[in-house]
């Protein structure tokens, strides 16, 4: 009789830099609903032990102090070491390196997808989350559509997750988890909304919750902007098809003011992704027009919001699941994405799984399949928010399930 294989690994308390003792590890299988088919707790060591029951998928997810850390468990068995950070409600080091607005207008309505990449740099590194891990405040009569998350990392993928009014009106809350950086990288959240727009003008007011390094708004040509008091936005071009404004240094309870007025909507020629759409170094690097400031030049010490976030803007928030899965499979190599990633629905470049470029087949097949294995794991979450239809899970579901298979047998084969 064949031996079970076995996950076996180490759970390390980075706040402390010592083992995590007594926290509870699961074994997941994604392919019947995030069903839990192994569980075991961390020793004195930190150390934790579980037998793969078959030959499908499987997410290995610890929980420390609440919250909870995945990792994709070794195919066929291995090593599943897994970093975890102390909880507290609030952090010292959390701050907004990007919070980026786009707005354009839909049938008589302003459709607006806001995005906010907070970074974690607290020392010693905590886990910063609560019922209102984030808050947001939008305007009073937005009409709140498709929320998410996305944990740091390169291999992360978005999430769909429930916003929580808190407080007064137009206020909310993310109940997630903001996780120390990774990779240079940190938690995104995005959340889309309609605002009425009978009068064919609109006033912001806002405010940010934490200290904010750029605020950016994103409008189609055809718009107009108008600045208000508080933050002071500065006309940034970044693309030539586009309007891109900017505040720099926000502090918490500034106020974000502005108005936009006319009609318009984003180019959506190029969002299909074969050419055209931006890289981290521009289609053609160093090509007039095909980077940063339009071929006039980049602005000192302004970032591209545009090469990071145009895309997901035109997206509008469309975690497209199945579409993801068969993307993976058939892209060719280099078309259309940044060199050395694969580019994700819904997610910028900066923010795309790493190609393993050079590698061998069984490796990049690995890889494939723990962005499988993080995509059902997203699509369970969106069941589990209520944020998904039946019809579209099962669908959804079905499509990703063949997808995998095909993967699994490639890589027994």
């Amino acid at each position: 009789m064949a031996q079970a294989a076995t996950v076996t690994g180490t759970v390390t308390d980075k706040t402390t830099n010592k083992p995590a003792v007594g926290d509870a590890v699961t074994l997941l299988e994604p392919m019947s609903g995030m069903s839990e088919v192994g569980h075991a707790t961390t020793n004195a060591q930190g150390r934790y032990s579980l037998n793969l029951p078959g030959s499908n998928p499987y997410l290995v997810r610890v929980t420390h102090q609440g919250a909870e850390y995945f990792i994709a468990a070794p195919q066929g068995g291995g090593t599943g070491d897994i970093s975890v950070y102390d909880v507290a409600a609030k952090v010292e080091g959390i701050t907004i390196a990007e919070h980026v607005t786009g707005i354009e207008t839909d049938n008589g309505q302003l459709r607006v997808v806001e995005r906010y990449d907070i970074h974690n740099a607290s020392s010693p590194a905590r886990t910063q989350w609560s019922k209102q891990s984030f808050e947001v405040i939008l305007p009073e009569d937005a009409v709140v559509g498709d929320a998410s998350a996305q944990r740091p990392g390169a291999s992360s993928l978005p999430t769909s997750v429930k916003l929580n009014p808190v407080g007064a009106k137009g206020h909310y809350a993310f109940d997630f988890p903001i996780q120390p950086d990774q990779e240079a990288k940190g938690t995104l959240f995005q959340v889309q909304y309609n605002l009425p727009y009978s009068s064919g003008k609109y006033s912001f007011h806002s405010l940010v919750t934490l200290p904010a390094d750029t605020v950016w708004v994103v409008l189609p040509k055809a718009m107009t902007f108008a600045g208000g008091n508080g933050a002071g936005f500065e006309s940034s071009l970044q693309d030539p098809t586009v309007q891109t404004f900017l505040a720099r240094n926000v502090a918490p309870g500034k106020a974000i003011e502005f108005s936009v007025s006319g009609t318009g909507s984003f180019a959506r020629d190029d969002q299909n992704g074969q050419g055209g759409q931006p890289s981290d170094n521009g289609p053609e690097a160093g090509a007039p027009g095909n980077q940063p400031g339009g071929g006039i030049g980049q602005p000192i010490n302004t970032p591209d919001p545009l090469s990071k976030y145009k895309w997901w803007i035109l997206g509008a928030l469309a975690v497209l699941l199945a579409a993801a899965a068969a993307f993976l499979l058939r892209k060719p190599e280099g078309a259309g994405t940044a060199a050395g990633t694969i580019a994700e629905p819904g997610i910028p470049p900066a923010y795309s799984v790493p190609r393993l470029a050079g590698t061998s087949p069984a490796a990049k097949n690995a890889a494939l399949l723990n962005a499988l294995k993080e995509e059902l794991f997203a699509l369970e979450s969106e069941k589990i928010a209520g944020t998904l239809a039946a019809n579209e899970y099962a669908e959804q579901k079905a499509a990703l399930e063949t997808v995998l298979r095909r993967a699994l047998k490639k890589s027994q084969g």
